[in-house]
């Protein structure tokens, strides 16, 4: 056992005599105090003051000259070719590119170097101490944090100095809108809102349902009970061989032919002559998440998803009967023509494919 003990001065090579005890500190950091605040300018000078307002209002608008200088480019730049086989001109996607690359990201900078110039020149920033308490939500504790927030509000200003309020009020109000315009623009340009597009498809009165890829006209005689035919409407062929169009249609329009006897259909009223001696036709197009699907049970007439095990019952109406589903598959109404062939009578009376916000039913 040690006869020494650490020398009370804090060196830790001395000793002190056996029977003495050493005192240790009980902060061994100083408090350093607060540190010394130095003035700004514009805490001093009333032209200076006025100088960083003007110096933030202007960011703040130019911002906003910035956002409205991006939704024209965006308009006026194109880079869509008149045959889509050429592809796009890689210059015009260069400028699209520069304009409303700088137009937009100068317009971001503006608003955070103003709010940067705002804080550090015009809002004031005395030193706080926060004592710590007990954390609740007490009545007290509400009062202060509203003092707080008016106190907050009063130091920044922002009720007083209308010039910076206002000017930060519109660029903020501005920067959303290159969005809205980006969003609302995806897809091809039809004429048609997004949500308009979704509510119908290339089906129509007397479209001719032929096979799919081969695109032949199928007899409804040359169908046998059982048999599952995946098929296309005949107006696909019309649409060009490359673009947006034709992949959405064959993302939207193929359907499934069964046929089973006639006695095993339930028709739901208003669908008695949807189909042709037990022939029906289904969206091909889970209406869970849009997966296509073609496993067909013949003996029970299920047809299951394979991608969620969702099951319809399609001798009834497309049912939904097990799996993530919430909706029965559109059933397209179909008859023959004088030759025998299948057409379609209509389009989907609904919308085809998986659930979505803009549905109205």
């Amino acid at each position: 056992m040690s006869t020494h003990n650490v020398n009370p001065n804090g060196d830790e090579h001395a000793v002190v005599p056996h029977g003495e005890h050493a005192v240790v500190p009980a902060d061994p950091i100083a408090d350093p105090g607060l540190h010394y605040y130095d003035e700004r300018l514009t805490d001093v000078d009333k032209k200076a003051e006025r100088r960083a307002e003007r110096q933030v209002a202007g960011m703040f608008a130019l911002a906003s000259l910035l956002t409205v200088a991006f939704i024209v480019f965006y308009v006026i730049v194109g880079i869509h070719p008149d045959d889509p086989e050429d592809g796009v001109n890689i210059g015009d996607v260069q400028v699209s590119n520069l304009t409303l690359g700088l137009t937009l990201g100068l317009a971001l900078f503006l608003v955070g170097a103003g709010a940067v110039q705002w804080a550090r020149s015009l809002m004031s920033s005395p030193e706080v101490v926060h004592e710590r308490h007990p954390l609740r939500s007490d009545d007290e504790t509400r009062a202060a944090a509203l003092a707080d927030f008016e106190t907050g509000t009063e130091e920044t200003g922002f009720g007083r100095r209308k010039l910076i309020r206002n000017s930060l009020l519109g660029a903020l109000a501005l920067l959303p809108l290159p969005a809205v315009i980006l969003l609302r623009d995806l897809g091809p340009n039809t004429g048609e809102s997004p949500g308009e597009r979704k509510q119908h498809t290339i089906w129509a009165e007397g479209v001719r349902v032929l096979t799919d890829v081969t695109f032949m006209p199928i007899r409804a005689a040359d169908l046998e009970i059982g048999q599952l035919v995946n098929a296309m409407p005949a107006t696909f062929e019309d649409l060009p061989e490359h673009g947006p169009e034709r992949i959405n249609e064959r993302a939207k329009s193929p359907v499934m032919l069964v046929r089973m006897l006639p006695e095993d259909v339930h028709v739901a009223p208003g669908r008695e002559n949807w189909g042709v001696d037990g022939i029906l036709a289904y969206s091909k197009i889970c209406t869970h998440v849009g997966c296509p699907i073609s496993l067909y049970e013949q003996t029970t007439h299920h047809m299951l998803c394979p991608c969620h095990q969702s099951t319809f019952d399609l001798s009834d109406n497309g049912k939904v009967i097990f799996g993530p589903a919430t909706r029965s598959l559109p059933q397209l109404p179909i008859a023959v023509d004088s030759e025998g062939y299948l057409i379609a009578q209509s389009d989907f009376t609904e919308p085809v494919g998986p659930s979505y916000w803009e549905r109205t039913r």
